[in-house]
């Protein structure tokens, strides 16, 4: 097992990886900005190493600075968390070259994963369901493109190439729409993501979002962990995610868990991966496939009893995957709320100095956070501050454990979303479950309309 790894990130996905290596009897060593300094993780790290001020382009993202900070403290591995690097294909690159080991799947891995027209064509050839739509890039044909759309059938939506997380997206509903949406959207996703290429596909008007957790060693052994709804979502961003998703047919999920798993084995995929899928009309369609560990993995953890963090450090040593298939059951019902510095409805930003903080406790009750009183939330990221996960034996006792939870946890001295979580634990669309990925929105919209000219 590693003697030492360096953790190329900062917030709640730090100390969860650092958790994660203090079990296994590995050393860590946090590399932080400036702003950082204070952090609970920079604190209860074996070493730390600044590697740059507040922007995360001068730290997080400082390539040269990462490696430096590795060398210098003999690190053998480095885990990338979530967002920042996680994903960038170069940055895996440098890691292997420079000597050191990658924690996530292999440089040429993530760089098919993360052209969407490649993925895609990769996940067919798989036998993964995906959504209709082009056949690779759209050519520069403008009658070829007005063919591709009339054939698939509109609404349509085009889909920069390099895109994610929700941006190089355009939806068209009429034809006469079309070649002016595909012009913006190229031109879009050259300046964003330095690839112009875009791709059509069918857009499903009400669809949940539905993704199925994947862990792969490097012997093409590869398992899937069940499913996960993120379906509450705003502006393409989770807001609560759940394990498993209900009211769907668990034959069906076998069925496109398998295919999942098998596309693993035919990419030579390694470590943690997340396959999205929309899902409508008792039809799963393959949307993309993340190359890292998620921000909701704590459900798939919570159902499956696997520490998913630990199983991506024990790949990229070299074992051998442990589990079979037949070993993965999903035991009760996880719910988890994403807390953010943020007004609860307005969503602006609430950095800040933490006045009091109480953390929730109780049967079934996890609290992923780096935060503390005291602690003072930089403004140079993302709000995200913490991870509230219900688990019950059914969904119904893990919402109510949600409700508690909320109504004890206490965060003062900024905003937090919480208030709106603890509207949504009420509603009664969430509480009957299945709601579409437009829900949140829909309903917000509504709440804001309702109180229009009300003091």
């Amino acid at each position: 097992m590693f003697e030492k790894i360096l953790i190329a990130n900062r917030g709640e996905i730090a100390l969860r990886i650092q958790r994660a290596c203090r079990e296994l009897g590995i050393k860590t060593v946090v590399v932080h900005s400036v702003a950082d300094t204070e952090a609970k993780y920079v604190k209860l790290a074996d070493e730390s190493v600044c590697i740059g001020p507040a922007p995360s382009s001068a730290s997080y993202l400082n390539v040269p600075a990462i490696i430096s900070a590795a060398e210098v403290t003999d690190s053998e591995a480095i885990h990338p968390g979530y967002g920042f690097l996680s994903e960038n294909a170069g940055f895996a690159e440098r890691v292997e070259k420079s000597g050191f080991i990658f924690i996530g799947p292999r440089p040429e891995t993530i760089s098919l994963m993360g052209d969407k027209v490649n993925a895609k064509n990769a996940m067919k050839e798989a036998g993964v369901p995906c959504v209709p739509g082009s056949e690779g890039a759209l050519p520069d044909d403008a009658k070829e493109i007005v063919k591709i759309a009339r054939s698939v059938g509109y609404p349509v939506i085009i889909k920069a190439s390099g895109g994610g997380g929700g941006r190089g997206m355009r939806v068209v509903h009429t034809e006469a729409a079309l070649l002016n949406a595909v012009t913006t959207t190229r031109s879009e996703a050259g300046a964003a993501f330095g690839n112009p290429t875009v791709y059509l596909e069918k857009f499903l008007e009400n669809p949940r979002h539905i993704e199925i957790q994947v862990i792969a060693d490097s012997f093409r052994n590869a398992v899937y962990l069940g499913e996960r709804d993120c379906s509450m979502q705003r502006r393409h961003q989770k807001v609560i995610e759940e394990a498993p998703a209900p009211d769907i047919n668990r034959r069906l999920i076998s069925r496109v868990g398998e295919r999942c798993a098998e596309a693993c084995r035919k990419i030579n995929y390694r470590g943690a991966g997340t396959f999205e899928f929309l899902y409508e009309d008792g039809e799963f369609y393959f949307i993309e496939m993340n190359t890292r560990v998620q921000v909701e993995h704590p459900v798939t953890e919570q159902v499956t009893g696997i520490d998913i963090v630990q199983a991506q450090i024990r790949i990229a040593d070299g074992e051998k995957l442990w589990l079979r298939q037949r070993d993965v059951v999903l035991k009760g019902h996880a719910i988890e709320c994403r807390i953010n510095a943020e007004d609860p409805f307005k969503f602006t930003p609430s950095p800040g100095r933490i006045t009091t903080y109480h953390q929730p406790g109780g049967p079934g009750i996890r609290i992923d956070s780096h935060i503390y009183q005291g602690y003072t939330v930089p403004p140079h990221y993302d709000s995200l501050i913490g991870k509230l996960i219900a688990t019950g034996d059914t969904r119904e006792q893990a919402i109510r454990r949600m409700r508690t939870a909320l109504s004890e946890m206490v965060v003062e001295g900024i905003k937090t979303n919480i208030p709106l979580h603890q509207e949504l634990m009420h509603d009664a669309r969430f509480v009957k479950g299945g709601t579409s990925i437009h829900y949140l929105e829909e309903r917000l919209a509504a709440k804001e309309e309702a109180t229009k000219g009300k003091p």
